[in-house]
């Protein structure tokens, strides 16, 4: 008996490594590898070249390193004063701290909404609950392009506090500005219309990940006397952690660098960096290594959120694998 296996075995491993080693899977694999993998490694070599080098076609594979790009991207954080700059234009400090409290508080409250409505869509019966999650997921398919005059409209004249009224004048003598406190130019405007845009998605994804929670264990939990908020703080959100940590990275991703509505709604003082990498193009001169080098540092926050992120989908996918 044990021979026979073992030979059925081997005859399964040769088949398998037959199949493996096609080359078309290979040359598949490496022409997706390099569309991902290729323009990154372009922007990062780039963003340590002069702008004569960049622009030089062919002459501009030989170049001496510099770090330039990154000292005028970061002129206004350094604790010196670069040489080759007179004056320094780029506030890309505030801006990375803009986009992190963006991102990071519209994240966090869309999932925390999202979680909770995505539970009520699937184990509560109510009439037209069909009905609300299509339209959830209908307005999702919502170009952000068509939202931008509607959004813009209401944001500076609906949703706005008088500046003679109490609360209006305390906020204008606590953070200075003129006229009516209205949403356009905040970080909440920013952060609403992206919960808007995002919870749609955030519902979609985790419906698929409750429905597979067995209602056994709701039960079993609430016959321990757990009560509702309980019941979904300690026994539904631990078993959906994968499907939270994927609708993070969405979300993480969308509020970092989206540009067309943080374009309209922000000012001076809270647009987000990639709002800083358009500005800093004009009808006469481009820079592009300064702009290779700000897209490097705005590429680097999203990774790391997503390398953390899939570590608990992993974590989550293997917490009830049992060793057999």
């Amino acid at each position: 008996m044990l021979p026979e296996r073992q030979d059925n075995s081997g005859k399964w491993a040769e088949k398998m490594q037959t199949e493996r080693q096609h080359p078309a899977f290979y040359a598949l694999l490496a022409a997706l590898v390099f569309m991902a993998v290729g323009p990154v490694c372009l922007m990062f070599i780039n963003s340590f070249k002069l702008d004569v080098d960049i622009i030089g076609g062919t002459s501009g594979m030989l170049f001496l390193p510099t770090i330039q790009n990154y000292e005028t991207a970061l002129c206004d954080i350094l604790w010196y004063e670069p040489d080759h700059m007179e004056f320094c234009s780029l506030k890309f400090g505030g801006a990375f701290i803009n986009s992190l409290i963006i991102a990071l508080i519209s994240t966090g409250l869309t999932l925390i909404i999202g979680c909770m409505a995505a539970y009520a869509l699937v184990r509560f019966r109510f009439m037209g609950r069909d009905t609300v999650s299509l339209t959830t997921l209908m307005v999702r398919m919502v170009p952000p392009a068509v939202l931008l005059v509607p959004v813009f409209g209401l944001w500076n004249n609906e949703f706005c506090i008088d500046r003679s009224t109490m609360i209006g004048e305390w906020i204008r003598e606590m953070f200075g500005g003129r006229g009516d406190v209205c949403l356009a130019g905040t970080h909440s405007g920013i952060i609403l219309v992206y919960i808007a845009m995002n919870l749609p998605f955030v519902i979609w994804i985790l419906q698929s990940f409750i429905v597979q929670i067995p209602r056994s264990l709701e039960e079993a939990a609430r016959v321990d006397g757990a009560g509702p908020f309980q019941v979904f703080f300690k026994i539904v959100l631990p078993l959906i952690k994968p499907g939270l940590a994927a609708a993070a990275i969405f979300t993480f991703r969308i509020a970092w660098n989206e540009y067309l509505l943080a374009s309209a709604l922000s000012d001076r003082n809270t647009k987000t960096v990639p709002i800083l990498i358009v500005n800093n193009m004009s009808e006469f001169n481009v820079e592009w290594g300064v702009i290779m080098a700000t897209g490097m540092l705005l590429a680097i926050p999203p990774i790391i959120f997503t390398l953390f992120a899939s570590r608990q989908i992993i974590t989550g996918m293997t917490a009830g694998a049992v060793k057999g």
